[in-house]
């Protein structure tokens, strides 16, 4: 199947998403906020944004899967399945900082298509397998970066509550001595589109695959290495969601780091 229609189709939605979504973005400060567990907010624009997209989705694809964030997911086919997280930073979007909005379409167990949008900057990140990944047409590369000293990586803060690995802020500090630079965007999504872009060498957090499914394709086609802490492949990372998404050299660096860490199995 050809799916750079399918693709143009994800582009198009996300657009729409984005533009309702920087309805709310632009009036942050008054937006009425839900909690569904620590750090983890939700808000009438997460809501909104995901039936824009399912209403779009399912008007073209009317047979196909569906899981997002915010509501249960819909199983009716088992070859192809949307996995959308219509807000990807939801604590950075009701704080005024950048969010994004992540669409991917598995067939079976691969990534078909992949697409993340930036709102606030105007960032669409796009990519097929063996096609490339690209930003608003351009095509990306992984960065080169192979100066421990110069590294600059992503990750996400554990909170006391959700820390699921002890010694997780003990890691981190020996992860940041040697290194340039350690920065929490706050999107796992858009964490692994700035690796796909060189803006981070690498990135390594605890998260959700419906949040990186996305992310995880465009790294791979810019030239980057996705796997667990361990550095098992796809069909454990999926499922623990302990993700490293990096260039080669720090890719190593932080396996290395990471090694130590009590392995989680799969589900």
């Amino acid at each position: 199947m050809n799916y750079d229609a399918v693709l143009a189709d994800m582009v198009t939605v996300a657009r729409e998403a984005g533009a309702l979504a920087q309805s709310y973005f632009k009036r942050f400060r008054e937006l009425e906020i839900g909690i569904k567990g620590p750090a983890d907010f939700v808000s009438e624009a997460d809501k909104e944004s995901e039936l824009l997209i399912r209403r779009f989705l399912f008007a073209r694809y009317p047979h196909w899967s569906f899981t997002g964030e915010e509501f249960d997911p819909v199983d009716q086919d088992n070859e192809h399945r949307w996995l959308v997280d219509p807000i990807d930073g939801t604590t950075n979007f009701i704080n005024g900082m950048h969010y994004t909005i992540s669409l991917a379409l598995r067939r079976g167990n691969e990534t078909v298509c992949a697409v993340l949008y930036n709102p606030p900057a105007d960032e669409m990140f796009t990519a097929i397998p063996g096609q490339g990944a690209f930003l608003n047409g351009e095509r990306l590369r992984v960065s080169e970066q192979a100066d421990i000293g110069l590294f600059n990586v992503g990750t996400g803060l554990p909170t006391p509550g959700l820390q699921l690995y002890p010694g997780s802020y003990e890691r981190l500090d020996a992860i940041r001595a040697p290194i340039g630079a350690v920065r929490v965007v706050g999107s796992a999504a858009n964490s692994c589109a700035y690796v796909a872009m060189g803006r981070l060498t690498g990135y390594y957090e605890e998260t959700g695959f419906v949040d990186t499914a996305a992310g995880i394709l465009l790294v791979q086609e810019a030239g980057g290495i996705v796997t667990d802490w361990w550095g098992r492949g796809p069909d454990v990372y999926e499922r623990t969601g302990t993700l490293i998404v990096a260039n080669k050299a720090t890719h190593a660096y932080l396996l290395d780091k990471l090694k130590d860490v009590p392995r989680k199995n799969p589900k």
